[in-house]
């Protein structure tokens, strides 16, 4: 008998007997905390599944499977330019402007494809770090100090995160290289310029559908969310007639979704999210069980949704369990949070970094929470570190990163987010204070 073995097990027995045995089941603030990670849960399947997720699979899958891999190593490559490279990166995630968990899938799929590791980094920070509205929102709503602090630092964080992460992991990349120079390019099925509105298509649909309201209900971005949902229909029917026509996809099973897409959006045009499921299962019944490179879109796809659907429940629920949501209070009280950013010290900047690379945020909801810690006596510097690492970061994407890049690339990776915001945050802070 292997003792050491044993002992192992018998060990997380008595570990997992005492915690039950001290649950504190019945108190009010444990009680408060579960219900928070259902919360949570519960608003993330509403909000983000269906408009972000899915489409961010669909696009990661295509990335897969029609992304010439020729492109993606000639632009984000470890032996392209480093100012294209980084350039392409941090304006393809600056443009996309998703949440940190809706960009994980593109993020695993460029990685997939052949992106070297440090352009695959900026992509994944300036997703979500680079959002034009939240930047617009932060420096009206927090100051025009802080909202152009985070404009700038934002961008050149992407970058920099990136070249300390290529440096760091240098021999790896070379490995990595040297095994790119082994695969053999497919011929083109299709023209370049085919394929580019194939994913610009998809592309709009993301965007499209997770446009926000703005608060200036005179300016352009209120008109386009107006009529965001006719746009998102449009460029639904749009992708549906380019696979039809381009991508040689069953044609009887292509028009059964455009009909379906159609009636539902005639007849439940006041409910966004079925039309917008009644295109997805248009869409995945016309792809799904074909030969050929849509049906291995459809399983590559899928694929990504398995493998990251589990890890980000998972991690939205700890984060519900231990900081509630926005306005709530899970576990840890929030006037121990209020308390530790008061000011400008260094140790406030980290803790500050720390909490928003381990909370989860909503895109623009980072803006409010920031608001009400600044009137409770947070510092300019702890209120930037805290937008410098919230937005890019969360538990439930750290689950995730992990499983493409492994733990050691994820922990340097978390590890120079919250030290770069940490130490802007201080620099910043003591230059306003």
């Amino acid at each position: 008998m292997d003792w050491k073995k044993e002992w192992k097990i018998l060990f997380v027995f008595a570990f997992l007997f005492l915690a039950f045995f001290y649950l504190p089941v019945g108190t009010n603030r444990f009680d408060n905390a579960v219900l928070e990670a259902f919360y949570l849960v519960r608003w993330y399947v509403r909000e983000h599944v269906v408009f972000c997720l899915i489409p961010a699979f669909l696009i990661s899958g295509a990335i897969s499977v029609f992304l010439s891999q020729e492109s993606v190593l000639k632009y984000l490559g470890s032996k392209a330019n480093k100012v294209l490279s980084y350039g392409v990166a941090s304006i393809s995630g600056g443009i996309l402007a998703v949440c940190s968990c809706t960009v994980l899938p593109l993020f695993a799929g460029i990685h997939r494809r052949g992106a070297g590791l440090g352009p695959a980094i900026t992509f994944l920070y300036s997703g979500p770090a680079i959002n034009i509205l939240a930047i617009i929102l932060t420096a009206r709503v927090l100051g025009l100090e802080i909202g152009v602090a985070r404009t700038l630092f934002a961008i050149c964080f992407s970058i920099v995160i990136g070249l300390v992460m290529s440096f760091i992991f240098r021999k790896e990349e070379a490995e990595k290289l040297n095994s790119q120079f082994d695969l053999l390019e497919p011929k083109a099925k299709r023209r370049p310029f085919q394929d580019v509105i194939y994913f610009l298509l998809m592309i709009c649909i993301l965007v499209f559908a997770n446009w926000s309201k703005p608060q200036n209900e005179l300016s352009i971005w209120n008109f386009i969310f107006s009529v965001k949902w006719m746009l998102t229909f449009v460029f639904g029917i749009g992708l549906l007639l380019v696979l039809l026509f381009w991508f040689d996809a069953n044609w009887r099973k292509v028009v059964v979704a455009i009909c379906l897409l159609l009636v539902f959006g005639i007849f439940f045009n006041d409910n966004p999210m079925l039309v917008f499921a009644a295109g997805v299962v248009g869409l995945s019944f016309s792809i799904s069980a074909e030969d050929g490179e849509l049906g291995e879109w459809f399983r590559s796809s899928w694929d990504f949704a398995k493998q990251i659907l589990p890890l980000l429940f998972w991690g939205v629920m700890i984060a519900g369990f231990s900081l509630g949501r926005a306005g709530h209070e899970g576990i840890i009280p929030s006037e121990w949070i209020s308390t530790l950013v008061g000011g400008n010290s260094l140790l406030a900047n980290l803790f500050a970094s720390v909490v928003g690379a381990f909370m989860y945020f909503a895109t623009l909801t980072e803006v409010p929470i920031v608001q009400g810690l600044l009137g409770s006596g947070m510092g300019k510097g702890p209120a930037l570190a805290l937008l410098l690492s919230g937005p890019a970061l969360s538990l439930p994407s750290m689950l995730v990163i992990r499983s493409v890049i492994g733990t050691k690339k994820t922990i340097v990776y978390v590890l120079l987010v919250i030290f770069f915001s940490s130490l802007i945050g201080f620099v910043f802070g003591q230059f306003y204070s």
